[in-house]
C-alpha cells in the first residue's frame, strides 16, 4: 500500500491526501511530527532521493539551524538531520514498494494512479 508522508499543518500536503480521496487512490497517511519517522525510512527516502531532494530547506526549521548544521552536508548528515527534526523532510513524500517520490506534482500523481 501507498504511504504518504506528510505534516497536518502543510497546506500541499492536504491538498494531496484531498485530491487522493477524491481519485479513490488508498493510501496510510504517516504524519512526519506526530508518528515520527524510524531511521530505516529516513534513510530509505535520503539514499533514493538524495540528500538535496529530501531535506526542506525553505523551511522554518532549515533556517533556525546553526550554520554549522547546515554546512558540508551529504545523504549521512541529512539523515541525521531530519531524525532529529523530522519537520526538514521535504513533503509530501510517497512511498510505495518500487517508488520514492517527494511533492506533489505529476510524477507523484502517477504512481498514486498506478497504486489505486
Amino acid at each position: 500500500m501507498l504511504t504518504i508522508y506528510t505534516l497536518k499543518n502543510c497546506d500541499t500536503c492536504k491538498k494531496a491526501i484531498k485530491w487522493m480521496e477524491a481519485e479513490g487512490v488508498p493510501f496510510k497517511n504517516h504524519d512526519v511530527r506526530a508518528d515520527g519517522l524510524s531511521e530505516d525510512i529516513i534513510s530509505q527516502i535520503v539514499t533514493t532521493l538524495g540528500w538535496e531532494k529530501a531535506l526542506n530547506r525553505r523551511s522554518t526549521t532549515w533556517r533556525n539551524l546553526d550554520e554549522e548544521q547546515k554546512a558540508d552536508l551529504d545523504n549521512a548528515t541529512a539523515a541525521s538531520l531530519i531524525a532529529e527534526h523530522p519537520t526538514l523532510l521535504k513533503r509530501p513524500v510517497f512511498v510505495d514498494e518500487n517508488e520514492i517520490i517527494a511533492g506533489y506534482g505529476d510524477e507523484a500523481k502517477q504512481l498514486c494512479l498506478k497504486d489505486g
